[in-house]
């Protein structure tokens, strides 16, 4: 993979897959955008990517405050004259059971996920196709390719970007407009994700997750995109066994069905 001189931008990269990504990008030469809401936390992963700072630029955003965003994409894209790579991954997790989820939670999930990614691409699109390049990248989830016990507004969220992505990427090349389209489907990945997982009240959760901490590393999962990036996939479903719950929806659906409601998570009696 040559991503020599490419400007990423990446977002959630304070974190997980998104400062694996920041550390796999840097190593193939590219120039990088890292974004997220803590500065200090951007300014520690650069450090430690071993990234030059005239190569770097560090770009704090709050993905829930989306009315901001489009000025960001405008700074994002005068740093160097353009973004040849923009990868949504910044993000936010649910746990709960639907009826106990507020409102305010399935919103704040939708914002973060669904519309902040939207308004980001809205935003260099137009830029993209003067120029005549670029490629455009969606973090979705497992959780967007079917939906998943105590995770509806997350699974809701994740399912809304990959269908915008999706019918996106149809549209490029319908119109053969040169900017690629990604859409990339996470399994199990060993993150912090669960931690800061919002529950029903929209509190964070703060629990790590056994299936989590078994699954994939974000390292190994960042290379997948990075292929994914760079072979042109419109899709690319990055996991182990778990990905396996993909083909059984398509496929054996009521065995998929019998496997998945065995895995809701009740609340303890008198919560």
């Amino acid at each position: 993979m040559d991503f020599r001189d490419k400007v990423v931008w990446i977002t959630g990269a304070s974190s997980g897959i998104g400062e694996a990504l920041v550390h796999g990008f840097v190593q193939t030469g590219a120039r990088v955008i890292l974004s997220a809401r803590r500065l200090q936390e951007l300014e520690r992963v650069r450090a430690e990517s071993g990234a030059a700072e005239d190569r770097t630029l560090l770009l704090p955003l709050d993905l829930s405050l989306t009315d901001t965003l489009t000025a960001h994409a405008e700074t994002a894209w005068k740093w160097a004259g353009k973004v040849d790579i923009l990868i949504n991954n910044g993000g936010i997790s649910q746990r709960g059971l639907a009826q106990d989820t507020l409102p305010e939670v399935d919103r704040r999930m939708m914002e973060i996920n669904y519309f902040a990614p939207v308004v980001l691409t809205k935003a260099l699109l137009p830029k993209m196709i003067a120029k005549g390049s670029g490629h455009l990248v969606a973090v979705s989830s497992i959780s967007g390719k079917f939906g998943f016990p105590n995770r509806s507004a997350y699974a809701a969220s994740k399912f809304a970007l990959a269908g915008f992505y999706e019918s996106l990427s149809l549209e490029m090349r319908g119109q053969q407009i040169p900017v690629g389209v990604t859409v990339v489907f996470p399994g199990s990945i060993k993150t912090n994700i669960s931690l800061h997982a919002l529950d029903g009240n929209g509190n964070a959760v703060a629990q790590k997750e056994d299936r989590l901490e078994k699954g994939m590393s974000a390292a190994e999962c960042a290379t997948g995109i990075m292929q994914a990036i760079a072979k042109q996939k419109p899709e690319a479903l990055i996991g182990k066994g778990e990905l396996m719950m993909v083909y059984l929806r398509r496929f054996l659906p009521g065995v998929f069905r019998r496997i998945a409601s065995g895995m809701v998570v009740k609340p303890s009696r008198g919560v």
